[in-house]
């Protein structure tokens, strides 16, 4: 039997177990050295193959379309640098739990650390980023290794969809001649086993009963509690926690990451703007939790995490499905590793009923403040025609149908979308990469989500975030994708400004705000994408409309104010907003 016939049967094989275990997308950059497995996949008629030039764009690209999905997207790339290019992504999919199956190509033993070109070390390249790893043995055509690389594509879908999620590495050593070619004698469909070569099975974690009712009969002794809901991906947690609120009487602070701030669910229980009126200190010390209990990972509201280390003796609940620690204040007095819905439940279910009837007045006040807070941001906000960059979220609330997917950049897009997109019961899915907060791959893991929604998909970027993945503005041409790309202009990195270093400005332009100047109606028509650039909020909103209702990739820029002037914008809300919460409070000891 030829080289080019084992390749035939033994990756042949592979893919066949991939599909069988549940695998039907794999993204893929061009290369010779992995010509095994892409001509594999594309052969196999229940994979979609994702073409793309730039293997950090398809390392996004497929973590944004398993991010959508919950289900694993394949990764495919030559030997060499191509592995390295998708470490980001591995990175990313570590942290925020999606499940990836990354597949480098690599030289033979024979041709490692001898100088052969396109030749590096690639064992465990991507180090404790990669949830498993396996250097995958070369090619042979016989049922004992048949069988063993069966076991290996079984395994790698366990293991990448296994709690936690993330991506796993298969490295593949291929010798020449890579082409597979079909024997002659062969049938044409590949004999597969009566059983698939590896199952993995998983079900819901619960609490042991001892700890249900010890956590049920303590939370019935207070009062004055919290529920915060942080980034995390299932859907049902929005209905579980409010049933859950309403047995205890506590708010809940949904970050929009969380599913539980948009749906069916929503209720006044459910708070949308406490990234705002916790930066008010008088409000924080009024506010003194005796318990909070907490979902997910850390909210990106950093006034929530000042205000939670504000109260270390507050019992602290982190309730996390995984075996992870997302406490970076240090804060949890009972960690507990459980299905969220089912502790819910469970919680529920075991909480006694109170002897005497709830004082409401803890909730009442967080609502009141909350809704103030609410009507007094969109009130100055409405008012002003300032293309300012926070309202961006406040339009799209009233703009995006039922069913859309809004994915926002790291760094200040995720941060107003935290402050200013409102609760509401219409069904709005929301996407952001909080694993480890970076601002490359952005474009690339909106457009993968983007193949994997069922409605309108709308990405915000900054313009920094923009300009380190135009690259993947191919993908839409290539695919013939449907997005809607919001790019957010103030020439540079507008965070920054919110900093201590913006004191400093002797240096500050040069070391952080790094102004570009780069035009990008030009990049649009380079990858044959629409663009349009507003200067008035009717002009947004008829824009947004328009490109959500119909076929194709559009880019909206919006050219905000300077980066100064932003910061000077929320400033003034913020006081605006103490303002109207101090005659709120004068109001209450009045009617007291």
């Amino acid at each position: 039997m030829t080289l080019g016939e084992t390749h035939f049967a033994y990756i042949g094989a592979f893919v066949d177990e991939l599909v069988r275990a549940g695998l039907r997308h794999v993204c893929f950059a061009p290369g010779s050295r992995s010509t095994p497995l892409s001509v594999m996949f594309a052969r196999h008629p229940e994979i979609t193959l994702w073409t793309h030039l730039d293997e950090r764009s398809a390392s996004f690209f497929a973590l944004g379309m398993a991010k959508a999905s919950g289900q694993p997207v394949g990764l495919v790339c030559s030997s060499g640098t191509a592995a390295a290019n998708f470490y980001p992504a591995v990175i990313e999919a570590r942290y925020s739990r999606v499940p990836l199956i990354v597949m480098t190509a690599d030289r033979p033993p024979e041709l490692q650390d001898v100088g052969a070109p396109q030749t590096i070390d690639q064992n465990r390249i991507y180090g404790e980023h990669a949830r498993w790893f396996a250097s995958v043995a070369l090619p042979e055509n016989s049922p004992e290794m048949l069988r063993y690389v069966r076991s290996i594509a079984g395994r790698a879908v366990s293991e990448s969809t296994s709690s936690p999620a993330g991506a796993v590495h298969l490295n593949f050593p291929f010798r020449e001649p890579l082409m597979p070619t079909q024997p002659q004698q062969q049938p044409l469909e590949l004999e597969k086993p009566a059983r698939p070569a590896f199952n993995g099975a998983t079900g819901r974690r619960s609490v042991d009963s001892a700890s249900v009712e010890r956590i049920a009969s303590e939370l019935t002794d207070y009062t004055r509690g919290l529920i915060v809901c942080g980034p995390q991906d299932d859907p049902a947690l929005g209905s579980a926690v409010t049933e859950l609120a309403e047995t205890l009487g506590y708010p809940v602070l949904a970050d929009p990451l969380s599913h539980v701030r948009c749906g069916s669910h929503h209720s006044d229980l459910i708070l949308d703007r406490y990234d705002a009126f916790l930066k008010d200190p008088d409000i924080c010390e009024r506010l003194q939790p005796e318990v909070i209990i907490r979902f997910g990972a850390i909210p990106t509201a950093k006034p929530f995490l000042l205000y939670s280390q504000r109260y270390p003796e507050a019992w602290h609940v982190l309730v996390d499905v995984d075996d992870g620690w997302n406490d970076p204040a240090l804060l949890s007095n009972d960690v507990v590793h459980a299905d969220p819905v089912m502790f819910c439940e469970q919680i529920n279910e075991a909480t006694p009923a109170r002897t005497t009837p709830m004082d409401r007045s803890w909730v009442d006040e967080w609502i009141a403040i909350n809704q103030s807070t609410g009507t007094t941001l969109t009130s100055a906000i409405d008012a002003d025609d300032q293309l300012f960059e926070g309202r961006v979220f406040q339009e799209l609330a009233r703009i995006l149908p039922s069913g859309s997917t809004l994915v926002a950049g790291n760094s200040m897009p995720v941060r107003d979308m935290d402050t200013f997109y409102p609760g509401g019961p219409e069904p709005i899915r929301f996407l952001s990469n909080r694993g480890a907060n970076g601002i490359d791959g952005v474009i690339s893991t909106a457009l993968g989500v983007s193949t994997a929604s069922d409605g309108p998909t709308v990405l915000v970027i900054g313009d920094l975030s923009f300009y380190h993945d135009m690259n993947g503005l191919l993908a839409a041409k290539l695919h013939d994708l449907d997005a809607t790309i919001i790019l957010v202009n103030n020439d540079g990195g507008g965070i920054f400004s919110f900093l201590p270093q913006s004191a400093h400005p002797e240096h500050f332009e040069q070391l952080f705000g790094t102004p570009h100047g780069i035009e990008f109606a030009p990049v649009a028509a380079m990858y044959g994408i629409g663009f349009q650039r507003v200067g008035a909020w009717d002009e947004f909103v008829e824009a947004v409309s328009n490109s959500v209702s119909r076929s194709g990739v559009q880019v909206i820029e919006l050219p905000v104010p300077d980066r100064t002037t932003n910061v000077e914008l929320h400033r003034k809300l913020w006081r605006v907003m103490s303002e109207q919460l101090k005659t709120l409070e004068r109001k209450c000891l009045e009617n007291a």
